[in-house]
């Protein structure tokens, strides 16, 4: 059977266990985990090599950027304690007890190599995890953590990744050299990620058909990418900053029709890079057993479980002792107020953040990036495959009972941000259609918008504090509005949208409506603004066609 077949078949058998997955409740990268191990010992199936070099950008960077996209800067500053804690604290932690451990049990194996398969193993992947928890609907403020840690803890790891892996092949590495080379790598890929989303923007800004734009989108991501690589940069905080920079100026630039097509690709896409990476692990893992005599496999499992081990107990640990040293601070201060420190959610939370520790495509990514050469090579790639499949069945597969016993329920807050949002992008859409001039028929326009708004008001709980700023805000839409206003019914449509769409930006940009509801809401006005295009344009064809 040749390899684009298996991988065709794969592919829908990824999609079929993705099913299976969300009918049990369980991350479908864990059913997708065990589909890739059961390749490595399937007879008859070829052998599947990667170029390493492409396996970082390949399978990182779009999911990197398909995250931090959805992020929001709100409450990644509210939260970066616990964020940085998890991501810089948790990782070393890691990184040191899996090194330590791996030259305990292979004393051959040099530091260098047993520091990079620690930096391979130590970032958790976010997704399986939320994938679980979104459904159960937990605080909005453990996602917002295991989704901060996740854009992050990748760039920490990879950092001590790279210099492992070079002082490992050149037998060198300058100690003194270390932190100024973090400091110039850290400040200069942040200002090439907020320079790059410029210039993306003025891009998209001139593309109008779908195609084009999503296929602009996804190689502009690979090229942000070789770019940093190419200028030895971060790649990881280069397209964190750049894409969360894009977000912030996306919603005014890209239309609708656009944005809806282009959300559905790129979920797909990521979906297909998960199964892909676990496939192609698996084509690794086949040609590693082949290689394996004796009782190598054996030896090979035994140290992949003792990693795995060390790795979840180092994050337990980090999360453990950061929550209890934090408590003890509050104590002796008297401090009644919640800590924003390290994982101070509650007890229960911290227990949750710290069985979120599943790894997946970037520890994959990572370890199929070693040179060929590198020592150890094949027990480091089937030790990231060992701890991917063992923390993704052994966790993922009891989150969900873990969260249903520890009762851990939604604050709300989201919802709260939604339906405020929703009243305030209604009343400046009624405000600017009410100001422009219309047929009669716009009135329906009119009418429909004081429905909707009447139907808001009654589901809202919270009001904005000072009803002036409102009416300012209402006014300043007003005023906008006119030069957009024209005697059609299309014109109405389009000023009324086009305030609801100003006043949500605001709420977002200063800070009363988080990246969550901002996207909840952006969704709704993107669906019905579709409808109001096609119901306004229908009467329209209709009298051309008469």
């Amino acid at each position: 059977m040749h390899v684009f077949e298996v991988v065709i078949a794969l592919l829908v058998g990824g999609a079929a266990l993705a099913a299976v997955a969300r009918r049990i409740g369980a991350p479908y990268p864990a059913l997708v985990a065990l589909a890739g191990a059961a390749l490595a010992l399937v007879p008859g199936l070829p052998t599947l090599d990667l170029d390493p070099e492409l396996a970082l950008a390949l399978f990182v960077a779009p999911v990197l950027v398909d995250a931090a996209f959805d992020s929001s800067p709100r409450d990644l500053r509210a939260n970066w304690r616990p964020i940085a804690s998890l991501a810089l604290g948790a990782v070393a932690l890691t990184i040191v007890v899996v090194a330590v451990v791996a030259r305990l049990l292979v004393p051959a194996m040099p530091w260098g190599a047993a520091i990079a398969l620690g930096a391979i193993v130590a970032p958790p992947d976010a997704a399986a995890a939320t994938t679980v928890l979104k459904a159960l609907r937990p605080p909005n403020r453990l996602l917002v953590i295991l989704e901060g840690e996740s854009l992050f803890n990748d760039a920490s790891a990879l950092l001590v990744y790279r210099l492992a892996v070079r002082a490992t092949l050149t037998g060198f590495l300058s100690g003194w050299s270390v932190l100024p080379t973090l400091f110039v790598v850290t400040l200069g890929s942040v200002a090439l990620g907020l320079l790059l989303s410029r210039i993306m923007m003025v891009v998209n800004a001139r593309i109008s058909d779908v195609a084009t734009g999503v296929v602009v989108q996804f190689c502009t991501t690979f090229l942000v990418w070789i770019l940093a690589e190419q200028i030895h940069l971060s790649a990881i905080i280069t397209l964190v900053v750049f894409a969360i920079a894009a977000s912030r100026r996306a919603p005014e630039i890209m239309p609708a029709r656009l944005r809806i097509p282009t959300w559905a690709v790129w979920e797909v896409a990521v979906f297909v890079l998960n199964v892909l990476a676990f496939i192609i692990v698996g084509f690794q893992l086949k040609s590693i057993v082949a290689r394996t005599t004796g009782g190598a496999g054996a030896r090979f499992a035994l140290f992949a479980a003792a990693v795995c081990l060390a790795a979840m107990l180092a994050r337990i640990a980090w999360v453990t002792g950061a929550t209890a040293v934090v408590r003890w601070r509050e104590g002796r201060r008297g401090d009644a107020s919640p800590s924003r420190s390290v994982v101070s959610v509650s007890g229960r939370g911290a227990i949750v953040i710290g069985w979120c520790g599943m790894r997946g495509t970037v520890t994959l990514a990572t370890a199929l990036a070693l040179p060929a050469g590198f020592p150890f090579r094949d027990l480091i790639l089937a030790t990231a495959f060992g701890v991917t499949l063992g923390t993704l069945v052994l966790q993922g597969l009891t989150l969900r009972p873990l969260m249903l016993r520890l009762g851990l329920e939604d604050d709300g807050s989201v919802d709260r941000e939604v339906r405020l949002a929703r009243v305030e992008s209604l009343r400046a859409a009624l405000a600017a259609a009410t100001a422009c001039p219309g047929a009669e028929s716009a009135e329906l326009v009119r009418h429909s918008f004081q429905l909707q708004l009447r139907r808001a008001e009654d589901d809202v709980a919270v009001h904005l504090a000072d009803a002036n700023t409102a009416e300012a805000a209402q006014l300043d839409v007003v005023l906008q509005s006119d030069d957009a206003c024209a005697t059609d019914d299309a014109a109405v449509v389009r000023a009324a949208t086009e305030a609801q769409r100003r006043r949500l930006i605001a709420l977002r940009d200063d800070g009363t409506i988080g990246d969550a509801a901002f996207q909840r809401i952006q969704e709704e006005l993107d669906w019905m603004e579709l409808g109001w295009a096609q119901a306004v344009a229908s009467p329209q064809r209709q009298h051309a066609g008469e």
